[in-house]
């Protein structure tokens, strides 16, 4: 997936993150719009450059976040 699909698809689904998986299926990070906004305002930028290319080598990805803690139910 480019920078630019990311962003698209980011800002459709009206997140602030995507996680990032690599081939088997397994999370490796999450990236954020702001530092993908970041990425593509750099100098280096071409609208080529795919996520999987900025990642570990630019630090743009970000340490997978922690799942949400399930509140369990109250009973009655």
């Amino acid at each position: 997936m480019t920078v630019e699909v990311a962003l698209t698809v980011m800002a459709g689904a009206r997140v602030g993150h995507l996680l990032v998986c690599d081939a088997d299926s397994r999370r490796t990070g999450f990236v954020t719009r702001a530092r993908l906004t970041a990425v593509r305002d750099g100098s280096g930028y071409t609208d080529r450059i795919r996520l999987r290319d900025i990642g570990a080598r630019s630090g743009v990805y970000d340490a997978a976040p922690a799942p949400a803690p399930v509140a369990a139910a109250a009973r009655p």
